[in-house]
């Protein structure tokens, strides 16, 4: 039995593989606001990071200008998008596991937490869980804030007995800061090489070794 009393997972490249239904809800925004660009990389570095972060980053939009494109997206991606959508082999069994094993599982993600609890009570996740936070309208919040937001809401201490699991360098700054281990796994949208450059914990390639370590 692992050491971990208290499970934090991430969405996005963690449970769920929602690759086609972001892509096609940030073509939609680019197209509406003019812009050019899109591409395959491109979409792997909107996965994880508020959607402000992206447009901000990657097309030095102005706030105003941001706020339009955040728009678009979510006009598409609540219409369709956020089922265009599947999860992982292996997750629902995983939680099931950990659920009946007495772990407490929650998740943490920067999406929207009305379109995160609907994917998770489509692909019937959201039972397994204790608990979830995710980014209201504004969007602007840290993965740091979220998994403290969900931290303190359960009252859990931070230490080594709670851990956050996620596939992009964010996730594992975020359990960095809120004082929690942290393990990285390998078949989301982050580059295995940078997320071991970052010094997880713990390293899972697939659901499998992620089931190794937590099981």
């Amino acid at each position: 039995m692992s050491q971990f009393s208290h499970i934090i997972f991430d969405l996005d490249g963690t449970l769920t593989d929602n690759t086609p239904g972001i892509g096609k809800s940030l073509q939609y925004a680019l197209r509406k606001m003019q812009l050019d660009g899109y591409s395959d990389e491109l979409l792997k570095k909107f996965i994880g990071p508020p959607l402000q972060h992206g447009f901000k980053t990657h097309f030095g939009l102005n706030e105003k200008n941001i706020e339009m494109a955040v728009d678009y997206f979510r006009e598409y991606y609540g219409e369709k998008g956020w089922s265009d959508n599947t999860p992982y082999a292996g997750v629902r069994e995983l939680l099931e596991e950990l659920h009946f094993s007495g772990k407490q599982i929650f998740v943490a993600t920067s999406k929207l937490e009305k379109f995160a609890r609907m994917i998770l009570q489509k692909f019937e996740l959201y039972n397994y869980l204790t608990d979830m936070q995710g980014a209201d309208y504004g969007g602007n919040h840290s993965k740091a804030s979220l998994i403290q937001s969900l931290m303190d809401r359960n009252r859990i201490q931070p230490g080594d007995r709670v851990v956050m699991i996620g596939d992009t360098g964010f996730d594992i700054e975020g359990a960095r800061e809120t004082g929690i281990s942290v393990i990285a796994v390998g078949y989301g949208f982050g580059k295995k090489e940078d997320l071991l450059a970052m010094n997880p914990d713990f390293f899972a390639e697939d659901v499998d070794e992620l089931y190794e370590i937590l099981i």
